[in-house]
């Protein structure tokens, strides 16, 4: 029976295909990649310099320069997260706020700010507290019997 061999330091060996030989360009032509090194003739990528940015157009105006910038992007936009009222069925309780609905998985993040909607209809008396409400959202739950505390 053949003895099990222990791992240690002095026989670890890569995977085979882990380490390849790295190509060794211009070395003659019986390597494949001899004489141009594999950068064809003459042009400008054939060139030492000749590798330029991404999005150099040779000169020419680039596209990102050439289409027409319009708008404008507020890096200081509140990202608001949205749950209406028909959503709410979900949760098993009656209390309403940010950890609650992360629980049952209607919002990605408890930090984020949360606005309730007013799409659908309460069906419990909800009592909502940390989350902003639209005023549809608000006569919607007072109707049913909950309340808004902030």
């Amino acid at each position: 029976m053949a003895e099990a061999k222990t791992i240690g330091l002095n026989n670890l060996r890569p995977p085979r295909g882990a380490s390849t030989t790295p190509k060794r360009k211009g070395r003659g032509p019986g390597s494949g990649l001899g004489k141009t090194a594999g950068r064809g003739q003459k042009g400008q990528r054939a060139r030492k310099s000749g590798n330029v940015r991404p999005g150099f157009e040779g000169g020419q105006m680039p596209l990102i320069r050439r289409i027409p910038k319009r708008g404008f992007t507020n890096p200081f936009r509140a990202k608001v997260q949205v749950v209406n009222l028909r959503d709410l069925v979900k949760l098993p309780v009656e209390q309403v706020n940010p950890s609650t609905l992360l629980a049952a998985g209607l919002v990605a993040r408890a930090d984020d700010p949360v606005k309730i909607l007013g799409v659908g209809e309460a069906t419990r008396a909800y009592v909502v507290t940390g989350c902003a409400a639209s005023a549809s959202a608000r006569s919607k739950l007072e109707q049913a019997g909950g309340r808004l505390e902030a």
